[in-house]
């Protein structure tokens, strides 16, 4: 048994690797879209472009503008000079944000009144609106306080005694508060899974194509026999490409890897079940490779949109989060984001690990008997 396995297992990797294409896509295309994502996949927003039209023109104005220029966030592009500009500047896609002050501005702070500014953003994505209109608030309150320090400091005679609360913040896990090190983790869970599911479905049923799953069928091979091993070789793959992205992440992207490397692989492992059973299920319903690539990426896309990637599940209704439940992806991609941000293990992890362990029992069961029935 273990002799017809082994000699399967060796046939497929040279089948694989015989294509010198299959090579790129197994060890290099990984690498390359960790790289894509590592600096494309980020939430963090500096540096936006802004204007601003100031009609006051005074110092009190002008504070404001330089602390805009002074943070990290905006970058202060042009000034405007008429207010058919800020829609010219706008429309263009040129500036992200202005920053408007009428006349007026420094008296109404001067007569103890509410001096009003406007600023104004492209809401185009309403996510990086509202997170730019939250700097622009926190520099705004940052002002508001030092001039009421300043007027408290006046009227109490520099005696410092005016009630203040002295926040402090502290950020577990992600100090620094990097987008990319909670997005990175996601994208090896990616990439293990489409790579897995294609490279599953696509090889057997190029044996279809081909003509030689008859011989198959005809030889003394066993259907468990043939079906671990078509499925081992690309197990072994997905888990050199899960060292490989890992890598990568941590050496070059600098992502924090708090929690165990065995655990890691054993979370990895248990998750491949669902997905080499997934690939495999897929390869019993299609005729044709074309069939097979449209019929992942018909499973893959909904997965990540629903596992938690990049929206978060709480803020979907609730019919959608029932559906997540079912999700594999979403269960490993908890898992890898505990073990690479917070470092936990079993104890916190086992309900998750103990979901994929069912569900992996449970695709893997269907995908062989309808396999079997096939064969039969």
């Amino acid at each position: 048994m273990f002799t017809r396995i082994t000699s399967l297992i060796v046939k497929e990797f040279l089948q694989v690797f015989r294509d010198p294409r299959m090579k790129f896509v197994i060890f290099v295309s990984p690498v390359v879209q960790m790289f894509i994502f590592g600096y494309a996949a980020t939430m963090d927003i500096t540096n936006v472009p802004t204007a601003v039209y100031d009609l006051d023109n005074t110092k009190e104005s002008r504070d404001i503008i330089r602390d805009f220029s002074y943070s990290k966030y905006f970058n202060i592009e042009n000034y405007l000079q008429k207010e058919e500009d800020i829609k010219y500047v706008m429309d263009q896609s040129r500036i992200k944000s202005v920053i408007r002050f009428n006349r007026g501005f420094a008296q109404d702070i001067a007569g103890n009144n509410s001096a009003l500014m406007q600023i104004i953003v492209d809401g185009t994505d309403s996510n990086a609106a509202q997170i730019v209109l939250s700097y622009a608030g926190t520099i705004v309150n940052n002002y508001n306080v030092r001039v009421l320090q300043e007027r408290a400091g006046i009227f109490l005679k520099d005696k410092n005694i005016y009630p203040a609360v002295d926040l402090r913040d502290r950020e577990w896990f992600n100090e620094n508060l990097y987008s990319r090190n909670f997005y990175l983790p996601g994208v090896i869970a990616m990439i293990v899974t489409l790579m897995s599911l294609i490279l599953t479905s696509m090889a057997i049923v190029r044996e279809k194509e081909i003509g030689t799953m008859e011989q198959l069928i005809v030889s003394p091979i066993k259907p468990i026999e043939l079906i671990l091993g078509k499925i081992t070789p690309f197990g072994i793959i997905a888990i050199v490409q899960m060292v490989m992205i890992a890598v990568v992440g941590v050496l070059w992207f600098k992502i924090p890897c708090r929690g165990s490397i065995p655990l890691l692989f054993g979370a990895t492992l248990i998750y491949l079940l669902t997905s080499l059973g997934i690939g495999l299920f897929i390869s019993t319903i299609s005729s044709t490779q074309q069939e097979a690539m449209m019929s992942v990426f018909l499973f893959y896309f909904p997965a990540i949109l629903l596992s938690g990637f990049a929206y978060p599940i709480a803020n979907m209704p609730h019919w959608v989060r029932i559906i997540t439940i079912v999700n594999p992806l979403k269960y490993y991609l908890i898992i890898l984001r505990s073990i690479f941000l917070k470092g936990v293990g079993i104890p916190i992890l086992w309900d998750k690990m103990l979901a994929l362990l069912v569900m992996g029992a449970v695709v893997i069961t269907i995908s062989s008997s309808r396999f079997r029935k096939n064969l039969g």
